[in-house]
């Protein structure tokens, strides 16, 4: 697993890495909250290790906005030297997976680990790599050379569905079926509207190896752009 640590004791730290490292996980580590929030923005983690009490904030308000803009699928895990029943029931009740009280043994670490990171495989939603873009469906998030894109819901249901469908003609009324159902309201001209700004946050121009082409009169085309020779 690659595993975002919010630590920040540098001795601390450098030895949760180097368990996570004995037990095969890769990891990356932040001394401060919004570090961690930054990073949690660009790049994909498959589970968090963070301490309760940090410099620029508690591990309250970081675990709040993980599970406000992240979700409650990434696992997490809290690692502090609190140990009091207060803070422990806090915690799992704000959605943290476990609670762990320093120093954690290194065995009994990578077995917490182990297990709370059970429950999302298998069986998750699939995450798309195609090129510069990846496309985590379950965290509903999409990225662009690491790069976390900010999309509206429909955005985002529409740009999984071309990732999902390169190479194919999609008719406008097929697209808004599709994405805003059988019995909706609006009409084509949505279509149209959400697909121009795809092409220009995604630069679905070619650019990044993908290229959105309209099809006049029917709809539009998604497809992969080979690099010049």
């Amino acid at each position: 697993m690659h595993i975002a640590i919010l630590e920040d004791d540098a001795d601390q730290l450098a030895l949760l890495e180097l368990w996570l490292s004995s037990g095969q996980h890769t990891s990356r580590g932040f001394a401060l909250a919004g570090q961690f929030i930054e990073g949690l923005k660009k790049e994909r983690f498959d589970l968090l290790l963070i301490d309760w009490m940090l410099p620029d904030g508690t591990g309250a308000e970081v675990l709040q906005w993980v599970r406000q803009n992240l979700g409650w699928e990434i696992p997490l895990i809290v690692v502090t030297a609190r140990d009091d029943e207060a803070t422990t029931v806090a915690a799992l009740k704000m959605g943290a997976d476990d609670y762990l009280v320093k120093p954690p043994k290194p065995m009994e670490l990578l077995a917490r680990l182990e297990n709370v990171a059970r429950r999302v495989k298998p069986g998750g939603l699939p995450v798309l790599r195609l090129g510069s873009f990846e496309v985590d469906v379950q965290r509903h998030r999409l990225t662009l050379d690491g790069t976390a894109i900010t999309l509206t819901q429909k955005e985002f249901d529409l740009s999984v569905y071309l990732f999902q469908n390169p190479g194919k003609l999609l008719s406008r009324d097929h697209l808004l079926n599709k994405i805003w159902g059988l019995n909706t309201e609006v009409d084509t001209r949505t279509v149209d509207t959400h697909i121009s700004r795809l092409r220009k946050k995604l630069l679905l121009d070619g650019s990044k190896g993908w290229k959105l082409t309209p099809i006049y009169g029917y709809g539009y085309r998604f497809d992969r752009v080979d690099a010049p020779a």
